[in-house]
Order: structure tokens, then C-alpha cells, then sequence
């Protein structure tokens, strides 16, 4: 049975001073081309994604959350799902567990 409270939630098309606030530029990068892939988090993930098409499936539940290039995606920790990407991914990533300290910054 699927944790109903652990919901993906997608925002489409964020702003430019939204991804300005979030200092997304300096968030480590990741991608991976198309196939399906069994992940869990065990962290809460924010990620924004450059390029790509993900059919997100949460484990025990036959519906799936579906995001792409433009979408900035909060993925709640604790959950397992199979990612179907459809197009190849290019993405920037946050764990919740490890934000850099308040001083750090990014040119």
C-alpha cells in the first residue's frame, strides 16, 4: 500500500528569482539516460531539471507523477520508486541532509 504522505510535488516552470532564491546554479548536477531505474531516497531531494521526461512511479502504486525540463521537483525522503525516463536526464540536486553552511556561496 502506498504512504500516501510521501507525495512528489512538482512546480512547472518556476521563475528566474525563484530559482535565484534556491541558488540553484550551484547545486551539483546529475543525469542519467533513458531506462528504468529503482530508487529510494532517503533524504528529501529538490531537484531542478535542465533537460529530460520522467514518469515517476511510487512503490505499491500503479499511478505515477510525470516531470521534465523546467520542472522544479520535491521528492519526499523515505520514498522507493521506479523512475521511467523517456529522455535522457540533465538535472541540479539538493539533499536536504547536507545543505552547505549559511556563508557559502556560489559565482
Amino acid at each position: 500500500m502506498a504512504d500516501n504522505n510521501l507525495r512528489i510535488v512538482v512546480e512547472r516552470n518556476p521563475s528566474e528569482s525563484r530559482l535565484s532564491e534556491l541558488n540553484i546554479k550551484c547545486w551539483p548536477k546529475w543525469g542519467c539516460s533513458p531506462g528504468k531505474y529503482q530508487l529510494k531516497f532517503d533524504a528529501e531531494e529538490t531537484c531542478y531539471l535542465l533537460k529530460g521526461k520522467v514518469r515517476a512511479y511510487p512503490k505499491g502504486s500503479s499511478e505515477f507523477v510525470e516531470f521534465g525540463a523546467g520542472d522544479l521537483v520535491i521528492i519526499p525522503k523515505g520514498l522507493s520508486c521506479t523512475w521511467d525516463v523517456s529522455v535522457a536526464v540533465d538535472k541540479h540536486y539538493k539533499f536536504e541532509s547536507c545543505s552547505p553552511p549559511p556563508s557559502s556561496s556560489c559565482q
